[in-house]
């Protein structure tokens, strides 16, 4: 009976030995997944941050330029027309991307403030001003602008404007605009001026004097 005890209790400690060593192994193992998991949610949480980081900049940056844009054209849209009109940009997300819608906003003399899409505002020679306005607002650093009829819908009452808005953006830039017009406004504010004539089929370039 002895005997018979003692071998139970030798397999029992046996048993014991070896269920401690797997629980030690188990144990081992768990620090060690645990630890991995630990880092892997501090990268997560630092790629989280990341991504929230550079989309907050980029929200920033497109800001940034809606601001600046709307500026520039609406300091055209004033200059031209000498009216309190403003330009503005509505950014939109959806499936397709960013998305965004001009609008011009006036009182037209009055107190309620009518916002409306370019092509309703006035005439073609608003959709015309906000494309030129558009093109100098988009440009980045040195260039040349070169316009195929710009501001071809404007009336001529408010040609002129267009001219001295042309010139002083290139006085005061660092680019050239060359153009292309029937607009003798527009080519009397060009620092130099070129009619082209046809005769006998044959194109001549003379330069207009500036007097």
């Amino acid at each position: 009976m002895i005997g018979e005890l003692g071998d139970k209790i030798s397999r029992l400690e046996a048993l014991y030995n070896r269920r401690k060593g797997q629980k030690e192994q188990l144990e081992s193992s768990l620090d060690r997944y645990t630890e991995r998991l630990n880092e892997v949610l501090k990268k997560r949480g630092l790629y989280e941050n990341t991504r929230k980081l550079l989309e907050m900049a980029a929200e920033y940056a497109r800001q940034q330029a809606k601001g600046d844009i709307e500026y520039v054209v609406t300091q055209a849209l004033q200059y031209v027309f000498e009216s309190d009109l403003k330009f503005k940009i509505e950014l939109e997300d959806n499936a397709s991307g960013p998305q965004a819608e001009f609008y011009v906003e006036s009182r037209y003399g009055g107190e309620q403030l009518v916002r409306t899409r370019p092509q309703d505002a006035r005439g073609g020679g608003v959709v015309d001003v906000i494309s030129l306005a558009l093109r100098i607002a988009m440009m980045q650093g040195r260039g040349v602008i070169i316009l195929d009829e710009p501001a071809k819908q404007v009336s001529e009452e408010f040609a002129p404007n267009v001219a001295n808005f042309l010139k002083y953006l290139a006085d005061q830039g660092d680019f050239q605009v060359l153009m292309v017009s029937h607009n003798q406004h527009l080519a009397q504010a060009a620092g130099k001026s070129y009619v082209v004539s046809i005769k006998d089929g044959i194109s001549r370039l003379s330069e207009v004097s500036s007097s």
